[in-house]
């Protein structure tokens, strides 16, 4: 049967979260607009630096919770990555929807937010109440999938 427009979206969200190279979690993002797919993004080391499959990761070593200290990590989160791309690339993200394979977090909720996405689907929980309140606050529809 032909997936739905979300369905379609959320699968390719599936595979780019397998490029991702953080030992913890894998991420997938993934930008679209007008049924088009603007960029890409998942968690990973900055371009030229070890990935964390390399080296280990410091917020395993470090006893670091789930959603705390995200500055203790060597990796950029992947709706980040995919809204780096779209600034790399000239891509406005302005009134665009963002499929995630995971909620997101407070810091990437803030870019979101300035980056004029309207829109997210995401799968699974993320223990980061604050980013569902300013997600709220900032009128972005909220899709749990």
């Amino acid at each position: 049967m032909r997936p739905s427009w979300d369905e379609y979206f959320m699968e390719i969200v599936e595979i780019i979260k397998t490029r991702s190279t953080c030992l913890r979690r894998q991420v997938g993002a993934l930008i679209v607009k007008d049924k088009r797919i603007l960029t890409t993004g998942y968690n990973g080391a900055p371009v030229g630096c070890a990935h964390c499959s390399e080296v280990g990761c410091m917020r395993e070593k470090l006893n670091v919770p789930s959603g705390k200290n995200h500055e203790l990590c060597r990796a950029i989160h992947a709706e980040q990555n995919a809204i780096i791309q779209a600034a790399l690339h000239g891509v406005s993200t302005k009134g665009s929807t963002l499929y995630c394979t995971t909620q997101p977090c407070v810091l990437c909720a803030k870019m979101l937010i300035n980056a004029g996405v309207e829109v997210i689907y995401f799968k699974g929980s993320y223990p980061d109440k604050l980013a569902l309140e300013m997600l709220n606050e900032a009128g972005v529809k909220l899709n749990l999938f």
